[in-house]
This record gives C-alpha cells, structure tokens and sequence, in this order.
C-alpha cells in the first residue's frame, strides 16, 4: 500500500483509544471517530458495540439490533460507554468547552451548548478528537466547563468521580493523556513529520513532556485497506484537516 496519510494516521490513533474496553458501547462524534471505532472493531476490539447514533446497532455488513435512546442513557450511566466527542477549547486537565466563547452571561459566540458532556464524563470513559491543534483550542482556562477534568473531578471527591477518565486527545499534530503525576495534559506521541516543538506552540499551557516522545504508528496494509477501500472508499477523510 501507499504511505498513509495524516488523517489515516490519526483514524488509527482515535481508534487505538478503544484498545481493552471489551464489550461497551462506543460512541463517536465525527466523521474521523466514526471511522476509527468501526475500524477497531474490525481490527483489535471486535467486542465493540457501535450505533448508528439515533436507534440502531450496527454492525460489519448493516443493521444488527435496536438501541433506544432511553436505552443508551442506562448504558452510558452504568459506566458502559466509552465517547469519543469534540471540544472547541480544552485545558491542561482535561476541562472541555463546547458551549460558548467569552463570558457565559455575553459570550462573542455561542457554540453547541453544553450538551451531554457532563454526563459523558463523570459517568464513563471520554476521549476527544480536535482536528486542529492550536492555541485557540487548547487554552490556559476554558471559558465555560462542559466535560469535566482531572481538576474538577478531584475537588468532586468519591463517589462521584469513581468513573471519570480522560483517557485520551487525539489531534493532527499528536496524542496525548493525562498519565502525569498531578493530571496534567502529557504529550504521548506526534505524528510523523510533526516535531515535538511545533506541538508545544500550538499548545496555550505547560505540556508534560517525557523523556522519551515516540512517532504515532502508522496504519499497518490491512487498515489501510479497510479504511480505503471498505470503511471511506469516498475519501470523505481527506476534508477534515482544513489543509
């Protein structure tokens, strides 16, 4: 196969967030995590549980099952969800924003709203994909808190926080977590051709840097395969850097 591209490099790196959960309910947010979590349970996750994001399960060849939406709340509030979603600003300790831009009694715009991101986060594993990695994005201090972080969770205390995991934020420049000793956002790994320098400009705080910083991995034949010829044979992917 031809070398992957930066969006194929980055569907792998969504998907990869999955690795272990077992049998859950992945939820994807995006044309690029939708891809990465049908990828996965094609791959190395094939206890993965998708929908169609409305009422349905779905499956390799269509339609497997019915999954009400009042179903899928008692399956995100048990814990069994894992969501990828977006965030139009993040913080060091995971805070997302998806609400507005400013203050919240007169923002200079208003975004999504808060949605379901508090519930997504205090009550299962939530991951973000951000498809430009730049300062506007990852700030110092979110303007509004939607999805909550390492911060917001500790001051919650147990049990309310027994749940809550970030487990990781995939960009187009890198991956990165929060497996620091105060949870603090740690560069995990940039993608090939993206230095480690050209990340922490475009990072609006301190990022944790290890002393080690590996290069993403890239997307092996058969991914490639799946994802050119059977998951997005349309190239729809190739849109959704903003290159």
């Amino acid at each position: 196969m031809t070398g992957a591209s930066r969006v194929e490099v980055c569907i792998v790196a969504c998907a990869e967030a999955w690795r272990g959960d077992g049998e859950i309910l992945a939820s994807s947010i995006g044309l690029i995590p939708r891809l990465a979590a049908q990828l996965a349970r094609r791959t190395f996750a094939p206890d993965l549980v998708l929908s169609d994001g409305e009422a349905g399960l779905v499956g390799d060849d269509g339609a497997e099952g019915w999954l009400p939406y009042r179903a899928v709340l008692g399956i995100a509030a048990a814990g069994r969800r894992h969501m990828m979603m977006g965030a139009s600003q993040l913080d060091r300790y995971g805070n997302q924003n998806i609400s507005c831009i400013g203050s919240w009694a007169q923002p200079t715009t208003q975004l999504l709203g808060v949605r379901g991101a508090p519930g997504n986060t205090i009550n299962h594993p939530t991951s973000y994909w951000v498809p430009r990695h730049t300062r506007r994005v990852f700030v110092d201090r979110v303007d509004v808190v939607c999805g909550i972080g390492y911060d917001q969770a500790a001051a919650l205390g147990p049990p309310g926080n027994r749940f809550h995991e970030i487990r990781m934020v995939v960009t187009d420049k890198a991956v990165l977590d929060f497996q620091s000793p105060d949870r603090g956002m740690r560069l995990r790994s940039v993608h090939p051709g993206v230095s480690v320098d050209e990340v922490v400009a475009a990072t609006g705080f301190p990022l944790q840097l290890p002393d080690h910083i590996p290069a993403t991995r890239t997307p092996s034949d058969h991914e490639l395969r799946l994802i050119r010829d059977r998951l997005d044979p349309a190239g729809l992917r190739d849109h959704e850097l903003g290159r």
